[in-house]
């Protein structure tokens, strides 16, 4: 940017670069500094260079990037990678349930004790109206198709695990292993299930071991 100054003293910008922006799209998103879902404006841009405020040449093209409609920051189009705090949330119900599904599908279908602690986490993750003949009806569908299963728990966990802190991922684990043992000790199947869920929930295995032996030191 080149200034002058004027007879008062005054700086006077006498040539610079200057972005137009079209708007290409809009949507929603979590705006990284606002720090909540806030609405965006995708948008794309020419410079040009302008001399005494009018514009001679073109300088390439500018974005694309997203500008928030609250704070007019703008940021990289990699921002819509993060979920926003109302599609997160569906995500961990999503989580709750397929994980309670899996366990129950392992071995726990013919427990009511298993599938009461199945009801009780799903519900608590916002499914109020959860009921058991409605998990009864899933898995009869569900049948013993495990590698589906296996399917489902990893298109369920694997999005979601980047966007949780450990203990978040470490709580959906737990859940997994308080239906498990609703009914006794874990059987080779749920502990096969359990631990696949904490590989997808980027858990190392030392740590899912640990808190499989803790949700069983305490339940017992």
């Amino acid at each position: 940017m080149v200034h002058s100054r004027s007879r008062d003293g005054r700086k006077l910008r006498v040539a610079g670069v200057r972005t137009t922006w079209r708007t290409v799209d809009d949507g929603e998103f979590f705006c990284p500094s606002c720090g909540g879902d806030r609405n965006y404006r995708r948008r794309t841009g020419r410079r040009r260079l302008v001399v005494l405020g009018v514009p001679v040449l073109p300088r390439g093209d500018a974005g694309p990037v997203l500008e928030c409609a609250e704070c007019r920051e703008h940021f990289g189009t990699d921002a819509l990678d993060h979920p926003t705090t109302t599609r997160l949330g569906a995500m961990l119900r999503d989580a709750v349930h397929t994980v309670a599904m899996a366990v129950l599908a392992a071995g726990g279908s013919e427990s009511r004790a298993a599938r009461e602690a199945a009801v009780e986490g799903i519900r608590g993750a916002g499914f109020p109206n959860c009921s058991e003949e409605q998990l009864v009806a899933l898995l009869a569908a569900v049948g013993a198709d495990s590698v589906a299963m296996d399917i489902e728990l990893h298109e369920a966990l694997a999005p979601l695990a980047p966007h949780l802190a450990p203990p978040g991922r470490e709580s959906l684990l737990l859940l997994g292993a308080r239906v498990a043992l609703a009914d006794g000790p874990y059987t080779p199947a749920e502990r096969t299930v359990l631990t696949s869920a904490g590989q997808t929930l980027s858990l190392c295995r030392e740590d899912t071991e640990r808190l499989l032996d803790t949700a069983r030191t305490t339940l017992s």
